[in-house]
């Protein structure tokens, strides 16, 4: 019983090979869902399930300090940070940062991104390129744009299934993903 035991504890150990585990960066990159050339590191690139800043990327799910601190890395230190006590989706915290990017955390994980209209320097937008300030001609011309025609909160589209918007006289206002603190 006992060789019997060490038999199978042996086979498991050396079927156990933690160097082939890619991180969460290169699962971004093989899988092709977020899939993204490395980016500058002074850049934020916003994806459908979560965002690349510098040469790291995060799924929603990736540990708030990890992700503040690339994004300070990138962006500089935080304009801000917020609760939101009564979100439909539950107690979320918000840090804002330089270029109207806010992310969003639930229990110390993000969960969401927004992105406004940005001023200044700052290079945040989409892996298309797309961001706040771009014509709605440019928009709608985007793979996966539908109107969101029942929205309560004005002239909301959608990018496939993952990535929302608003258009404000012709241009768009903001883009968003993941869990969000809006009332409808």
């Amino acid at each position: 019983m006992r060789i019997t035991f060490l038999f199978f504890a042996g086979l498991l150990l050396a079927s156990c090979d933690s160097g082939t585990v890619p991180s969460p960066s290169e699962r971004m990159n093989e899988r092709g869902d977020p899939a993204a050339p490395v980016i500058a590191d002074n850049a934020v690139e916003l994806r459908a399930e979560g965002l690349a800043a510098g040469s790291e990327a995060f799924f929603f799910s990736a540990g708030r300090s990890e992700v503040e601190g690339a994004l300070i890395a990138s962006l500089g230190e935080p304009e801000g940070r917020n609760i939101g006590e009564e979100c439909g989706a539950g107690r979320m915290e918000f840090t804002s940062f330089p270029g109207a990017l806010t992310v969003n955390f639930q229990n110390g994980f993000l969960v969401g991104w927004v992105l406004g209209e940005q001023e200044g320097g700052a290079s945040i937008a989409l892996q298309s390129g797309l961001k706040p300030g771009a014509p709605r001609s440019e928009v709608e011309g985007t793979t996966g744009f539908a109107l969101i025609t029942d929205s309560t909160l004005g002239e909301e589209f959608a990018l496939g299934g993952k990535i929302g918007g608003f258009l404000e006289e012709d241009r768009l206002t903001m883009l968003y993903a993941g869990t969000q603190c809006f009332f409808r």
